[in-house]
């Protein structure tokens, strides 16, 4: 719907730019370091500078006594903390409580904090603490052997007979590893808590504030409603922000113990070992293949990194078992302990990991079988999804390929290596396919019309980066008729109605149901108003008779145009508002949904370039081919494509966090020494939404969209590096070293 004279341009899969955008780009938009209480006192924790031992002395005695300290907590004057609960109502990585004992598990463990009247007195009265430890050399080795017994993700028919009866020529076998990323949004890791004697209200970088509250409240010991959560604007988190961390406890145990605000501002280099990180795979894929490229079998035995004192999968067999299909497949998981902190979620978990070694050994299947590495794909398209035996809800991966290398140019692909060139440079091309699960979270939304003749909607979930504030907007609008402009969302604090957290892309999908039966239960409520109120221009008419768009109350079989705005409605019946509240539920509770596999899908297609007197390497085109259901915002969901394939880059061609064998430190902990795609090395982005809606998650037809566009890119820019140089890389990132062994020649 749109009103007269507005914006044609459709209200849903419409290029809206970002209701939050002003703020953003002015400087006015508050984010968590920027809330400023009276009478706050700064906290500055103390951390390990061993990753395994145990501390024998903390001399906190000249600490205190320097000018502006109000205190310095260990373990033995904080206070207690509890063990928060387990599942996705209540989530944390680093389930132990800090400060529990004297044991050290990592590098950069929090041992204390001190809390002083300004940052700088509380810096320099940390570096005044004296400890002293018993040490032991950690373990941070990069290569791995299980350690825990190989668990089965998935398996059917028998690999071992498939992948053994295959000639030798028609299969398959290599292990591929990727290393420790570290999240580094520009936005650290803060908490504001302010204490008033029994109830806590923490200002708080999150990507979930519902579950930070629950947590929180079950560490600190106290009920729910006594823990407000809020966080208005959030400089990203790729993830890394979606569960709490211990900072915000020890900023709310200072708060507790000092009766004053405290803030907390994790420090860059403690980014890399206080809020986690993507832990490290090494990857062995066995498959197998008849002449014409069907697979007969499919094996990926995967381990991951864990941290000592916690239990956390890195789930890389995702998206295994349904991508291809094949009579034969087994994915295997295990893990290997270190001693570096505990890992978390980064943006695509466990998938984007697991299709680096899934995509690549397909390329190499293809290279061995001489098959295009496009067609080999299209020739192990499923019907169902073989895991589960169920049908897809919306599956559209053929065309993601087929339409990607009609865009990209693929038919005037030669398939030797080093054979393509362009302006003195050797170019290389590659493929690959990704896919996300798309689920629906539980979520409740409330939908005023108000007296001024505005909309608020209201929900306690939050706005990453992504636009949540547009398309909520959006789907009021769609709904109502009202105009964008007269719309106002209001998100980000616990005292709403409880909404998703913003993650695994489904924050979207989940918040569509609820927003919608808010929305017609708040229009329903206006006709109700309409037809009883007195002196109203439609009272005493059945509310059945009575219609509402654009703003307007109106005869059904009438124009709109020739009705009564609501706000003269609301103000002869002498109410503010009219409300109403929808509520829906998680996919896996939906019968129908778990009737059919949903997921999301695409096809990224690179070029490189390479200049071998130089050893230049560069991503100089990407075409990514999104198949996600109905993209509500095109912009929004255009700009989360292109920063995932920037992030792609930096996985395949940079990222990696480096350890110190000898204290366990990571050594690059900094942005000038862990390398990042920056705009110099971003390269030309063509995204192509397909826009088919899928209905299973809700009735628009959306899904997920956040991490789709990393599935599937590091292994697509290896696969166009062997193109173009002959050198097959099988351990991220990809280093000039790895190149100088080229025998391609410019």
């Amino acid at each position: 719907m749109q009103s007269e004279g507005h914006d044609t341009r459709p209200l849903i899969g419409g290029d809206f730019v970002r209701i939050d955008g002003p703020l953003k780009v002015s400087g006015t938009a508050t984010y968590t370091a920027d809330v400023n209480p009276s009478g706050m006192l700064y906290a500055v924790p103390l951390c390990a500078t061993i990753a395994s031992g145990r501390i024998t002395q903390l001399d906190s005695t000249a600490a205190s006594r320097m000018p502006g300290v109000r205190a310095v907590f260990t373990r033995e004057n904080i206070g207690k903390f509890y063990r928060a609960g387990f599942g996705l109502d209540a989530r944390i990585d680093e389930k132990r409580p800090p400060l529990s004992d004297d044991v050290i598990y990592y590098y950069g463990q929090y041992i204390g904090v001190v809390v002083a009247d300004t940052f700088e007195q509380a810096t320099a009265a940390a570096s005044a603490v004296k400890v002293a430890y018993t040490n032991k050399t950690p373990d941070v080795r990069t290569a791995m052997s299980a350690e825990s017994s190989p668990a089965a993700d998935t398996q059917r028919g028998n690999v071992d007979t498939a992948f053994a009866a295959a000639p030798e020529a028609l299969k398959l076998d290599q292990t591929y590893m990727t290393p420790v990323e570290t999240h580094n949004p520009i936005e650290l890791h803060a908490t504001v808590v302010l204490f008033d004697g029994q109830n806590y209200t923490f200002y708080e970088t999150t990507q979930s504030i519902v579950n930070q509250r629950r947590v929180m409240a079950q560490m600190l010991g106290v009920p729910e409603e006594r823990v407000r959560v809020i966080m208005k604007y959030l400089g990203s988190g790729f993830g890394g922000k979606l569960f709490p961390w211990s900072h915000s406890l020890l900023a709310a145990a200072a708060a507790r113990n000092l009766r004053r605000p405290v803030k907390l501002v994790v420090s860059r280099a403690m980014m890399f070992h206080n809020v986690g990180h993507r832990t490290s795979t090494q990857q062995r894929m066995r498959l197998s293949a008849t002449n014409d490229g069907r697979l007969t079998s499919l094996q990926q035995d995967y381990v991951y990194q864990n941290s000592r004192a916690e239990n956390r999968k890195e789930n890389c067999g995702e998206a295994t078992g349904y991508l291809y299909s094949t009579p034969n497949l087994r994915v295997t998981a295990a893990y290997a302990r270190r001693d570096i902190a505990p890992s978390t979620s980064m943006r695509g978990p466990g998938a984007v990991p697991g299709l680096f070694a899934v995509e690549s050994s397909m390329d190499e299947l293809a290279i061995k079988l001489n098959i295009d590495p496009v067609t080999l794909r299209l020739a192990n398209e499923p019907s169902i999804d073989e895991s589960l035996n169920v049908p897809f809800s919306s599956r559209h991966l053929k065309e993601c390929l087929t339409l990607g290398a009609d865009r990209f140019g693929w038919s005037r692909r030669t398939p030797q290596v080093g054979s393509m060139r362009r302006d003195g440079l050797i170019v290389g091309w590659g493929v690959a396919v990704g896919s996300w699960a798309a689920r629906r979270l539980p979520a409740e939304v409330s939908v005023e019309l108000l007296t001024d003749g505005t909309v608020r909607v209201s929900t306690a979930t939050q706005d990453i980066g992504t636009g949540t504030y547009t398309v909520l907007a959006q789907m009021v609008s769609n709904l109502t008729g009202i105009a964008l402009e007269k719309i106002s969302v209001v998100i980000g604090d616990t005292r709403l109605p409880p909404g998703p957290l913003s993650g695994g892309s489904m924050v979207t999908a989940s918040l569509v149901p609820a927003t919608t039966q808010a929305t017609q239960a708040a229009i329903q409520q206006m006709l109700s108003t309409a037809s009883q109120a007195d002196h109203s221009p439609f009272a005493g008419q059945s509310a059945q008779t009575l219609a509402f768009d654009n703003g307007m109350v109106y005869r059904k079989g009438t124009s709109a145009g020739a009705g009564v705005p609501f706000e003269r409605i609301l103000a002869v019946a002498q109410v503010n508002a009219v409300m109403g509240r929808g509520q829906s539920g998680a996919s896996q509770d939906d019968a129908d949904a778990a009737k059919v596999s949903i997921h999301s899908y695409c096809a990224h297609f690179v070029e490189v370039t390479w200049q071998p007197k130089t050893a230049r390497l560069r991503v100089s085109r990407v075409v990514s081919v999104i198949d996600g259901g109905k993209v509500i915002n095109a912009r929004t969901g255009r700009n989360q494509i292109e920063g995932a394939v920037v992030m792609g880059v930096g996985m395949a061609l940079f990222e990696e966090t480096l350890y110190d064998p000898r204290s366990g430190a990571p050594i690059n902990r900094n942005l000038a020494d862990y390398v990042m795609t920056t705009h110099a090395d971003s390269p030309a982005i063509d995204v192509v939404f397909l826009d088919h809606p899928d209905f299973a998650l809700n009735a628009l037809g959306a899904r997920g969209i956040g991490e789709i566009g990393l599935a599937g890119l590091a292994p697509a820019i290896t696969s166009a590096v062997y193109h173009a140089t002959g050198v097959r890389v099988r351990n991220l990132p990809v280093r000039i070293e790895d190149l100088l062994v080229s025998t391609v020649t410019a």
